[in-house]
């Protein structure tokens, strides 16, 4: 859990780990570009389908040409000096209505970026679990550091008590200040370490940076390691990583695909609608040449009709290219081997950080009993080396050093149950627990 203050008489709000995973893939920034990689992949899957149906355009044209006498002007190809187009054009290519491959690509694409996506988000866990557990463990070892100056205090005084009763050396009392000293300074280190812990995690779970929140210890909480069978499972069918590179591999197969459609005929069909004369009208209002060519006879009609339609057909066969063809097939099959030797080396990361992770659990977790009994005999050493010191048997250096020894073992305890909490989170995150 974390509690979050939101100033003087605002009211706590407690949340816990997932929660505040949630805020960190709201108000974090680090899933935005996979967000918009998976979004332009989407828009490039809606392209593929639409280049395969029909497109209308509309042609709006004017073409004036420097007049000669003649009717078609100076430019004997121009069909006059006034010429209008006003046309509306349906194309479709014919054969994209079963070459499938692009399209099959981009869903590739956007499966790819989608398991990227959760890449990105399964890392952004990891970092927030490190993080969160980091401000945990800063905030034990702050309170081991305050105990630590409270029995150094303590000390001090028993030291400065016995001076005056002639019982030790002013050296007692000076050894007993130095490591007073010593111990603020160390709690200061862990105030700090702490403070720099939750800036670390307040810049992933808040919209704008503050400091005024606190994360509740909950290392205490007993969880459960599963068996390794069930997590190597668990992470096989959920890794977003594999997933990915499966997703790239088919993507890097239907490019292939794509790129051999060069090699093939295209077959375009085209209807044009509209109005291709020497004046903007459905049809001409003056007496009109019949052909409407200059060097024929000029033999004329009443009128002529502008408005109508022509269709067309154009089949495209590929012959010579100097091989840029054959160079972008290679290249597709290229990024094809690419891709399967991806894949390959994903699944085996895969298999070494379930293995990594899941013995860093297990080790850490065996050694959670040993810290904790370390920490108590420390606790009872110093305890009772004091009460020799008191009668006279102990040194001052025996004091110090149980001191100094007790320190080590509630921090080391501290670490580990920190390293167990997040070695078992990461190992939830690996198999998707998370």
């Amino acid at each position: 859990d974390f509690c979050l203050s939101r100033g003087l008489g605002d009211v706590y709000k407690r949340q816990d780990l997932k929660d505040a995973l949630a805020r960190a893939r709201k108000y974090g920034l680090q899933l935005d570009p996979a967000t918009l990689a998976l979004a332009q992949a989407k828009e490039d899957r809606t392209q593929a389908k639409a280049a395969t149906l029909p497109s209308v355009s509309a042609l709006n044209q004017f073409i004036y040409t420097e007049g000669n006498g003649t009717p078609s002007g100076v430019f004997v190809a121009n069909d006059g000096v006034h010429v209008y187009n006003e046309q509306a054009q349906v194309h479709e290519d014919v054969l994209s209505l079963v070459r499938r491959g692009e399209i099959r690509r981009t869903q590739a694409a956007e499966a790819a970026a989608r398991a990227k996506l959760d890449v990105a988000a399964r890392g952004l866990n990891a970092t927030v679990i490190q993080d969160y557990y980091a401000i945990a463990m800063a905030q034990r070892k702050s309170a081991n550091a305050k105990t630590s100056l409270a029995e150094a205090a303590s000390f001090l005084d028993i030291t400065q008590k016995q001076e005056h009763g002639g019982e030790v050396a002013h050296a007692d009392v000076i050894k007993a200040q130095l490591q007073l000293q010593q111990r603020q300074r160390d709690l200061q280190d862990a105030e700090l370490a702490q403070e720099k812990a939750k800036i670390a995690l307040a810049v992933l779970i808040f919209p704008d940076f503050r400091q005024d929140f606190s994360v509740v210890d909950d290392l205490q909480q007993a969880l459960t390691l599963p068996a390794y069978s069930e997590a190597q499972s668990q992470a096989t069918a959920t890794s977003p990583d594999v997933k990915a590179a499966q997703a790239g591999l088919l993507e890097a197969r239907f490019a292939s695909s794509v790129a051999r459609y060069a090699y093939l005929p295209s077959f375009g069909l085209d209807l044009f609608y509209g109005i291709d004369a020497n004046q903007f009208a459905a049809r001409t209002n003056y007496p009109t040449q019949a052909t409407g060519r200059s060097t024929l006879p000029h033999f004329e009609v009443p009128y002529r009709q502008n408005l109508g339609y022509v269709a067309q057909a154009t089949l495209t066969i590929p012959i010579w290219d100097w091989g840029g063809i054959r160079s972008k097939v290679k290249q597709a099959d290229l990024r094809r081997t690419q891709a399967q030797t991806e894949l390959t080396l994903a699944q085996r990361q895969l298999h070494a950080n379930l293995a990594s992770f899941y013995k860093e659990a297990d080790t850490a977790q065996s050694q959670v009993e040993s810290l904790r009994s370390s920490a108590d005999l420390a606790s009872e050493s110093l305890r009772l080396t004091v009460l020799r010191y008191q009668a006279g048997e102990a040194t001052v250096l025996e004091v110090v050093d149980a001191q100094t020894t007790v320190t080590q073992a509630r921090n080391a305890l501290a670490d580990g149950l920190g390293r167990y909490r997040v070695a078992l989170a990461e190992l939830q995150t690996l198999t998707g627990n998370f």
